[in-house]
């Protein structure tokens, strides 16, 4: 019945147009009720205590950082950089999105941010240069979602905070799944372009590398900053994240020169426009969380899935198809912060380590995030690039598929991501 109340209301608020994070306050009365302990003094206690949380500050500064990126010309220097290198061969403007993603992704750890920018960048190189539209977007969304899973990822601080796992050990954790996200990608766009006719660039000269080099070592030394700084321990994740912001806005003033008064002010604003949503849904959904754990709904979870307990493979592969079923309604950030509390226990009982889980459970979450109907970076490069949704699905297909692929790899071999992770660490 516990679980019926918590379900019903909790679908039921998002079913008339309630925004998520209220919806969760909606379940979160709703269990009180149930539970016959109602108090607005509680529920605005544990509102608040939900989002005063040192970790989390990590993401408004890592949000601020990937947009002084973009503002600040430290995108625009990847790409170029990116492009010297592999946009003289066949399907070359394919691999350069794949490789700017990676590059991009270990800068801002947000998804949306990363799509819009490079779509914004390439999808009209690639347009122009003769590849078909509906793919090169598809292409675009799914290398976007490399971001959530390759450090820094917003995405791992929010469940890091939310199952109390260590958010240093899910960035390192995070960068061998990432970076066969982006292999995956690079394998399929080359099976994909095998028969097309498509315009390549000429070879650049080995100046001209070296210039596009020389301009984009600033941006490029940032993901090297963050993570050299975790694995030696000169810095939390959250202080990564202020490392991070102020070194793009040093770069973008100083050396490069391109932030505006105008382009500082919107930077600022969008950063903290999506860090207010994001801490709102990540406070409401800890009263739901704990109201969840005084409602024992983690044991009854442990009990229903007493069966696969003993069996962690079989356990892993539900809770990812689970994940992938849930990922097709819902956001990213809300799955994370309604379903951790749930699984953690059950995953904790099996054995699992729960870096590994976190990773696996954060590179499913992002696979959503290119998913119908919700799909966020779907309807963010479709806006952008001035598609319909349906076409972007269908140049996203086969890239898709080709993440999933990843994923069930990384279930069936876990050592692909214990190994590099403990060997970092």
């Amino acid at each position: 019945m516990i679980l019926t109340t918590f379900l019903v209301s909790l679908l039921g608020a998002m079913a008339i147009g309630i925004p998520i994070a209220f919806a969760l306050l909606v379940s979160a009365a709703a269990l009180m009720w149930h539970l016959d302990m109602f108090d607005a003094q509680i529920l605005a206690q544990n509102l608040i205590n939900g989002a005063n949380s040192f970790p989390l500050l990590a993401v408004p500064f890592f949000m601020l950082a990937g947009e002084i990126m973009t503002v600040g010309g430290l995108s625009r220097r990847i790409v170029d950089f990116a492009m010297v290198l592999v946009g003289h061969v066949r399907g070359g403007l394919g691999y350069v999105t794949i490789i700017t993603a990676c590059l991009m992704a270990a800068l801002s750890g947000s998804a949306v941010a990363d799509a819009a920018a490079m779509t914004a960048l390439l999808l009209p190189m690639m347009t122009a240069a003769g590849y078909d539209k509906k793919r090169s977007a598809g292409l675009i969304a799914s290398a976007g979602i490399i971001a959530p899973v390759l450090p820094p990822s917003i995405g791992l601080i929010i469940f890091g905070v939310s199952a109390n796992v260590s958010i240093s050990k899910l960035f390192l954790a995070g960068i061998v799944p990432g970076l066969l996200m982006g292999a995956a990608l690079w394998i399929t766009w080359t099976w994909l372009i095998r028969r097309e006719k498509l315009t390549t660039a000429p070879r650049k000269s080995l100046r001209e590398v070296l210039h596009a080099a020389r301009e984009g070592i600033w941006a490029l030394g940032m993901p090297v900053i963050i993570v050299v700084g975790l694995r030696f321990g000169v810095f939390t994740p959250t202080e990564a994240a202020v490392v991070a912001a102020v070194y793009a806005l040093f770069v973008s003033t100083v050396i490069y020169r391109e932030m505006t008064w105008k382009s500082f002010y919107q930077a600022f604003y969008h950063s903290a426009k999506v860090s207010a949503v994001i801490m709102l849904l990540v406070a409401a959904a800890m009263v739901s969380a704990w109201l969840i754990t005084v409602a024992g709904l983690p044991d009854r979870m442990v009990d229903l899935l007493e069966p696969l307990i003993d069996e962690p493979m079989l356990l892993m592969i539900a809770a990812m198809v689970l994940v992938v079923l849930v990922g097709t309604a819902m956001d990213m950030t809300p799955t994370i912060l309604i379903l951790t509390p749930v699984m953690m226990p059950a995953i904790k009982a099996a054995g699992i380590d729960p870096v590994y889980f976190g990773v696996l459970f954060i590179l499913n979450n992002a696979i959503g995030l290119i998913t119908p109907p919700v799909g966020t970076v779907l309807n963010t490069v479709a806006g952008v690039g001035r598609l319909s949704m349906d076409d972007t699905t269908r140049g996203a297909l086969p890239f898709m598929l080709a993440q999933l692929a990843v994923l069930f790899l990384l279930v069936l071999f876990p050592d692909l991501v214990l190994v590099p992770a403990h060997w970092l660490y």
